[in-house]
């Protein structure tokens, strides 16, 4: 047979291998030979770059919205954690009968206990936020409740007119609809030493933690969560987040959000101005104006500093008016 098929006519010898006939007994060169099925990586020619087929890529997790209202709840969390530490120093001090003071309700309008309390609350919560959200967010505190200091300073203008219209509705309010005349805040300021630890508290720790806890994680949990509400009512995506990664939020929701926040704000200093209608509906207003200066600028600090600025006028009018609050049946 000599290599050569039986069904070829001309008979012709051939070193070739038998992978340069086909079927039809037509020799190729073995350049042109067929294959039956190609190589699974093709070799590069001449030193080359090889070339694969592309591999799909899996989608990109969706960004997560901070904070939203898990968040919240695990803030809620640390906040108790907060009121159980203060309530049990509290308990032990009235035990031992610091500063005089053996009954809840003495403690409740002594300077040293109402202020050393919320204190505590603050700081014990401060400190557990400083460690365990940097984990959960993969980002600073600071950074993930979008502190933005110099957003502040730039429309430091603007933000200190608003301290100022809000001292206007403060007068206004005390003019229109007046606070009872002994209320349990009014009995604090029993004596000069009280009053000025009431001055630098509501200057300072006061404005920064209620800034935190209301503007900082309230506020940000009901816009985020009104918006992804209605992406899943409408079966949308959620829009992408901002350079600086904080989260884009609808009108409505920022209106619904401020209006959200605002009421629990004045809740909580009712009970200080004797649950009168003028002090609940001023400290409403005013809370809607500090989540507009939240909400526009980006920046906590913006409210933070409204907040601050807006008590430093309320305390520097009570000491001017009671001569350096050494006369405090003017109040």
């Amino acid at each position: 047979m000599n290599g050569v098929p039986e069904h070829d006519p001309l008979h012709i010898e051939s070193s070739g291998t038998p992978e340069e006939w086909d079927a039809a007994g037509a020799r190729f060169a073995p350049s042109e030979a067929p294959q039956l099925w190609p190589d699974p990586e093709p070799a590069p020619r001449n030193g080359g770059p090889v070339y694969l087929p592309p591999v799909p890529l899996e989608p990109a997790p969706r960004p997560t919205r901070v904070p939203n209202f898990g968040h919240l709840i695990l803030f809620g969390l640390l906040l108790g954690l907060g009121a159980a530490c203060a309530g049990t120093l509290t308990a032990f001090a009235l035990h031992q009968h610091w500063f005089g003071i053996q009954t809840v309700q003495a403690a409740k309008t002594d300077v040293h206990y109402t202020l050393g309390s919320e204190a505590i609350l603050y700081l014990i919560t401060f400190i557990a936020c400083l460690l365990i959200f940097p984990l959960v967010w993969r980002r600073g505190f600071f950074e993930g409740l979008q502190w933005n200091g110099m957003a502040a300073m730039r429309r430091h203008r603007t933000l200190l007119s608003a301290a100022v219209i809000c001292f206007i509705l403060a007068l206004l309010s005390e003019y229109l609809m007046p606070g009872p005349t002994n209320a349990p805040i009014d009995r604090l300021f029993r004596s000069p030493g009280a009053a000025w630890l009431l001055f630098a508290f509501g200057v300072t720790f006061a404005p920064f933690f209620e800034e935190m806890i209301f503007r900082g994680f309230l506020l940000p949990a009901i816009c985020t969560s009104c918006d992804w509400i209605e992406e899943k009512i409408r079966h949308e995506e959620p829009p992408p987040l901002y350079a600086d990664g904080h989260p884009q939020w609808s009108f409505p929701a920022m209106v619904f959000g401020a209006v959200a926040t605002s009421i629990p704000f004045a809740l909580l200093h009712a009970p200080q101005t004797g649950n009168s209608l003028g002090p609940f509906v001023l400290l409403t207003v005013v809370s809607l104006v500090l989540c507009w200066a939240r909400l526009s600028t980006r920046s906590l600090a913006a409210s933070v500093f409204v907040h601050a600025t807006y008590n430093f006028m309320i305390f520097t009018l009570t000491l001017i008016g009671t001569e350096g609050f050494r006369h405090m049946h003017r109040m």
